[in-house]
């Protein structure tokens, strides 16, 4: 498919027109079933992540492929997901089974959208609450994971650049330790099509990559970071053909 800025551009706009109208009409669903039982609602954002995806496919002609299906385990777990995009946000609905994302307290005050994530009970860190923000993923995580929940981390707390690899926190670690849980590694290549803070949206093939778990039990949280991070940046540095470097 072309790549031609014109082209490319209208597309981008398409697909954020119709994408803006499918989250808000999904947000009003989510908080109308949220008097139900949870599997309900969430089958509403199923929907929406599907047709997200279904929009960038048809739209801006931007697919997916997935390696290492198989590496999935049947029991919920911590799910380390390289940041990117923006894609990837919206893709772990449909690559992994009833989960709970951590994000800013200050996102529930954004009218429909925080709404609807209030419904769905996220890992919210509140920067003005007692405690720190690791002991709040924790103690919230451990809830999710105990409710069946598998629970999504950015581990690099930000979105980073293709070419960029940052420091690990250590709250999904900690985490996964005390919960008695595995880290699923998971690397992409989504910032090549749609970069951090940019409106173009490009044609082509996101490549996901599900790793082996990785061991948590009686292990330092920086080791198992160290080894997360060795996987997910090796996959990277093997698909692009270049090491990453640090910011700066």
């Amino acid at each position: 498919m072309t790549r031609s800025k014109p082209v490319v551009f209208f597309r981008s706009a398409l697909f954020m027109l119709l994408a803006a109208a499918s989250v808000l009409v999904h947000a009003i669903l989510v908080m109308l079933f949220s008097v139900f039982a949870r599997p309900l609602t969430y089958r509403v954002v199923i929907s929406y992540g599907q047709q997200f995806m279904w929009l960038l496919k048809h739209v801006v002609g931007l697919d997916y492929v997935v390696h290492g299906a198989e590496n999935v385990p049947e029991e919920n777990t911590v799910v380390y997901l390289r940041h990117e995009s923006v894609w990837e946000t919206i893709a772990e609905l449909v690559l992994f089974p009833q989960q709970c994302w951590v994000l800013k307290h200050e996102l529930m005050w954004v009218p429909f959208i925080g709404w609807a994530l209030l419904a769905l009970k996220p890992i919210a860190i509140d920067r003005k609450a007692r405690g720190t923000a690791l002991e709040q993923v924790v103690r919230q995580g451990k809830e999710r994971l105990a409710e069946g929940l598998w629970v999504m981390i950015f581990p690099e707390g930000t979105r980073v650049a293709p070419t960029e690899s940052r420091r690990y926190g250590l709250s999904g670690a900690v985490l996964a330790r005390e919960a008695n849980k595995k880290v699923l590694p998971v690397a992409h290549n989504a910032g090549d099509f749609w970069p951090r803070r940019s409106f173009m949206k490009y044609p082509g093939t996101v490549e996901v990559f599900i790793g082996p778990l990785i061991e948590t039990y009686g292990r330092a949280p920086a080791a198992i970071n160290r080894d997360a991070k060795a996987w997910i940046d090796g996959q990277l540095e093997q698909l692009r053909g270049q090491p990453l470097r640090a910011p700066g």
